[in-house]
Formats: C-alpha cells, sequence, structure tokens
C-alpha cells in the first residue's frame, strides 16, 4: 500500500523537491534568530556597537522577509501538490469504477462510492501534503534547536528535556481517544447523511403519505446522536488541549527555573535564557504539529486503504486478450443452452435457453414478473455473462469480442429510463456526442418528442431535472428513444418500454418504436399486448426456460402457457 501512495509522488516530484526545499530553508531561517538574539543579547549591546546591532537587524528583517517568502511558496504550492496528487487520485478510482461489472454496483451503495470518491480523496490529498512536511520539518527544528541548545549550555538543555516524555504521553493518551471520538462523529454524519438522502429521494413519497412528522423523528434522533457524539469529542479536546496548554507553559516555567537556578550558579547568562525561552517556542509548534498530524496520519491511512480496497478489485467481464470487432454487422443474435444465476442467489433465473433473432427480425420475450426475462436482454450486450452455454452476435461468440464493440452496437431502451441532470440537448446527444445539430433535431423527430421540445421555452436547452424530474414518463421514454435513434445500433432491446403509460404516450412511443425498429434486429421484452401482438415471432419464458415460441395467434391456438398469460390479462 505505502508503494502505491508514493506512486502518486512521482509525476509532481519537482513540486514535492520545492516544497520540501523551502520548508527546510524557512526552518533553517527560523533557527538562527534565537542564535543571534543570545549575540545580540551577549556581546553587540552591552559593547554599544552600533554597526553590528544595526546589521544584525537588518539581517534579522531580511530573514524575516525570506521566511515569508517561503513560506509562501511551502503554503501555494504544497497544497497545490496534494490537489494535484488528488486530481490523479480521482481520475484513477473513476476511470477504476468505469471498468467494474454490474455485480460490483449491484452490492455497493452509491453513497459509498461517492464518500471513496470525494471526501476519502481529500483526506488523503491532506496527508499527501502534510505528511512529508510535518515530519520532516519536526524533526529538523527540534534536533536543530536542541542543536543549538546544547551548544550554549547543555546543562540547561538537559533540563529542557524533562517536559518532553510527558507531553509525548499526554498527546498519545489522548490523541487515541480523539480518533475514536472523530471517528464515532464521522458515522454519525453518514447517518444524517443517510437520512436526509432517503428524506429527499422518497419526498413524494412523504408528502403523499403525511408522513412529514414520522421523517422529523427519525432526523431527530441521528441528529441527536450526532450532537451527543460531537459534545463528547469536544470534551477530550478540551481537555486534550488545555492539558497540552498547561505543559507548554510549565515547559517555559521549567527553563525559566533551571535557567535561574544556572544563572545563581554562575553557568548561564541572561542572553542564554532568553535564547532557550525562543528555542522553547520553537521547539512547541512542531510537538504540537506532530500531534496533530497523528490523527490526520489515521484519517489519511484509513481513507486510503478504502481506495485501495476498490482500486483492487478487478472486473468480473473482462476483454479477452485477443477480443475482436469486425465489420459490418448484421444483427443475428443466438443463445445456445444458456444457464445463469446471480452471484448473489444460489437459484438459476435462466434455465437451459437456446433462442435465435435472424437479421432484420422482430421478437418479443413475455412472461410473468420473475421470469428471467430482463435477465436475458442483459446477458446480450454481456452486462452478465452466462455460466453455462454461450450467446453468439453474427456467429461470433460474445465472449470472444470486445465489449465496447458489442455495447456499441446494441440500443437499450428500459422501463426505468435514466435522464442526466442536465438539459434534453444534452441526453439526447448522448447517443452520439460528436453528432450535429440536424443529426440531433431528425433524432428528436423520429421519436415523436420533437414538437414538445419546441413548445418550451429553452427548447433543446430545457434542463430535465435530476433523473428527469421534470418530463413525464412519456416524455422522458422519447427523449430516450431519440438518444437511441441517434446511436444508430444494428440490434435494439426494449425492455418494457411502455409499461404504466397512458394511452397517448404509449401510442406516440409504439409509433416511435417501429420506426425505430426498421430494417433492425429487435428484442421485445413487454406485458401489453399491443407492443407485441405484430412481431415476427414470441417466446414465451416460464420460470427461467422457455415453453414455447410462435406468433401470437399460433400460440393462441395452442392454448398453453401464453394463452394462460393472454386470459389472465397479465399480457
Amino acid at each position: 500500500m505505502l508503494k502505491r501512495f508514493l506512486s502518486f509522488y512521482k509525476p509532481h516530484k519537482v513540486l514535492f523537491f520545492i516544497d520540501i526545499t523551502v520548508a527546510l530553508l524557512s526552518s533553517g531561517l527560523a533557527i538562527l534568530i534565537p542564535s543571534m538574539v543570545r549575540t545580540l543579547l551577549n556581546s553587540y549591546i552591552p559593547d554599544r556597537n552600533v554597526r553590528l546591532i544595526f546589521i544584525y537587524f537588518a539581517l534579522m528583517i531580511l530573514i524575516y522577509l525570506a521566511k515569508m517568502i517561503f513560506e509562501f511558496i511551502r503554503m501555494k504550492w504544497g497544497h497545490i501538490l496534494g490537489v494535484r496528487m488528488e486530481y490523479d487520485m480521482r481520475e484513477e478510482i473513476f476511470r477504476h469504477i468505469q471498468k467494474l461489472s454490474f455485480n460490483y454496483f449491484d452490492s455497493t451503495k452509491t453513497g459509498h462510492i461517492m464518500s471513496r470518491i470525494s471526501n476519502d480523496l481529500s483526506t488523503i490529498a491532506e496527508v499527501a501534503h502534510h505528511a512529508p512536511e510535518d515530519l520532516i520539518l519536526s524533526f529538523f527544528l527540534i534536533v536543530g534547536s536542541f542543536f543549538f541548545m546544547f551548544s550554549f549550555n547543555p546543562a540547561l538543555a538537559l533540563i529542557s528535556m524533562i517536559p518532553l516524555p510527558i507531553m509525548l504521553l499526554w498527546g498519545v493518551k489522548y490523541g487515541g481517544k480523539m480518533r475514536k471520538g472523530f471517528r464515532n462523529v464521522r458515522k454519525k454524519i453518514a447517518d444524517i447523511n443517510s437520512a436526509v438522502e432517503n428524506s429527499v429521494q422518497g419526498i413524494r413519497e412523504v408528502k403523499s403519505y403525511t408522513n412529514e412528522d414520522l421523517e422529523m423523528t427519525k432526523f431527530g434522533t441521528v441528529n441527536t446522536h450526532f450532537k451527543m457524539a460531537k459534545e463528547k469529542i469536544y470534551t477530550i479536546m478540551g481537555v486534550f488541549y488545555s492539558g497540552f496548554q498547561f505543559l507548554s507553559d510549565m515547559y517555559y516555567l521549567t527553563v525559566i527555573a533551571g535557567g535561574a537556578w544556572l544563572y545563581f550558579e554562575n553557568r548561564i547568562t541572561p542572553a542564554d535564557i532568553v535564547a532557550f525561552i525562543l528555542y522553547v517556542n520553537i521547539i512547541l509548534k512542531p510537538i504540537q504539529r506532530l500531534m496533530n498530524f497523528t490523527e490526520q496520519f489515521h484519517q489519511g491511512a484509513a481513507s486510503f486503504e478504502r481506495f485501495t480496497e476498490i482500486m483492487d478489485i478487478e472486473p468480473d467481464i473482462e476483454d479477452r486478450p485477443y477480443a475482436r470487432s469486425f465489420h459490418p454487422t448484421k444483427g443475428i443474435i443466438e443463445l445456445n443452452d444458456l444457464w445463469f444465476k446471480y452471484s448473489s442467489s444460489p437459484d438459476w433465473i435462466i434455465r437451459d435457453v437456446s433462442m435465435t433473432v435472424k437479421e432484420g427480425e422482430s421478437v418479443a420475450i413475455v412472461g410473468e414478473s420473475g421470469a428471467g426475462k430482463s435477465t436475458i436482454v442483459s446477458l446480450i450486450p454481456r452486462f452478465y455473462e452466462p455460466q453455462k452455454g454461450c450467446i453468439t452476435f453474427d456467429g461470433h461468440d460474445i465472449m470472444d469480442l470486445k465489449q465496447y464493440f458489442l455495447r456499441e452496437n446494441i440500443g437499450l431502451v428500459q422501463q426505468n429510463i435514466f435522464l442526466f441532470d442536465g438539459t434534453i440537448r444534452e441526453n439526447i446527444m448522448y447517443g452520439k456526442p460528436m453528432a450535429t445539430e440536424e443529426e440531433m433535431i431528425e433524432a428528436a423527430g423520429y421519436a415523436n418528442i420533437y414538437c414538445f421540445i419546441m413548445s418550451l421555452p429553452d427548447t433543446f436547452d430545457t434542463y430535465v431535472g435530476e433523473r428527469g424530474v421534470k418530463l413525464s414518463g412519456g416524455q422522458k421514454q422519447r427523449v430516450s428513444i431519440a438518444r437511441v435513434f441517434l446511436k444508430n445500433p444494428t440490434v435494439l432491446i426494449f425492455d418494457e418500454a411502455t409499461s404504466s403509460l397512458d394511452n397517448e404516450s404509449e401510442s406516440l412511443i409504439q409509433e416511435a418504436m417501429f420506426r425505430l425498429s426498421r430494417n433492425r434486429t429487435t428484442i421485445i421484452i413487454a406485458h401489453r399486448l399491443s407492443t407485441v401482438r405484430n412481431v415476427d415471432k414470441i417466446f414465451v419464458l416460464q420460470k427461467g426456460s422457455i415453453v414455447e415460441t410462435g406468433t401470437h395467434d399460433s400460440l393462441i391456438e395452442q392454448k398453453g402457457h401464453y394463452h394462460n398469460l393472454y386470459t389472465k390479462n397479465i399480457i
């Protein structure tokens, strides 16, 4: 894990070198100041050497100016280093997530993925920036300060080391308590986010059931737990920082008392005592920095572990080394002895299914809910892979084809349409991002949505809202069909595209579907008879197996399972 973390520094090694260099220079200059003050107090001021006093003060001003410049460079470019590393990590994890298979998304909450991409990476970036600085500079400042202190007066230097173990023990003891407290606070924040997300996403259900008070009660519970967790951590923080401040004050007092004793013994000068007090002030800052760093480091390490967990997940579905594509395509789909079950279920969803869809043919798959219809059409674009059997596209096993090529030639229109939170234009153009304006308008016309779009004040630049909430079900469906028109695939799959629509919307969508299906291989899953009545062939699915095949009329004459579905108004 450490090797992977360090690899993110490599593209930015120049920036890292600049950051550490100016930080060391700034610290080195800071260590010089007490020594210069000691020299002034011991020699130049008592000797009334105005020239050297002036030179030393001028040098000190120059040192402070240089420190200011170095601190500006460190603050700006050090944080930019962290931001660029965060950018690289976010690019890498997002690219990796795009490659993961549906199985991962089926078992992982969206909120957890978002947390990895946003909160965790921000924490890692802070550690990436501060960890080298805090460790190197703290070591340099403490060792450098004690080097000068021992060179000035070894006895007082030894006395000044007495409080350090006590401060270290204090930091370790309460640092651990603070880590646990902050971890608990983060969990409570996650609970609050979850409660808000559920309530906002389900706001229509909340209001339709008049359960606003129930939601307030549930939110009040998690909010109270969050308040209590924060109050507890602030109590610990109060003890920690007040105790640390007391120990810091005692540090000064110890040095002053030791200096006074040595002064009475004629073993130290007042200037040395002043220099020691200034060095104590320098030493305290890195000690406090290291204590704060401990908490930040644990947060960053935990966040990077979660980052690594995702990066170590391999996609269930990958292109084979010799995967290929071919042109032109015809759109012949064959399923041969297909068996499939989800990884989370022991039961077979698809059982020994074989079917053939010829070039330009339109077929329908019908059956009760849960019969496996949608699963079959998810296997064709290779969103999942069967445990037994195979699927061929124009005679080629889809396992031997590139995923990009396969999905490029398949257009999928689903029941639950997903529209991106953008404009109608952006959602239609998603089918072919480089399409021309004329092509987009033509696709909208074919999908029977053009007139509606032109009636809107902002026409194609109208925002659809999150998941297309500002459009009706039929309007969203027609936008999705326009998107597929623009994609212009060889094979079309309609997965219950007309269910739960009013008659007018269904008529417009069926007309668009018919227009889109012309001269294309089409697979339709539908509950409505009007959608499947005129297809070339119907496959009847029952408990994951094909039990009947034929046209609507021939299947009705057989008086089998299809006839039973028809008479019970299931289709």
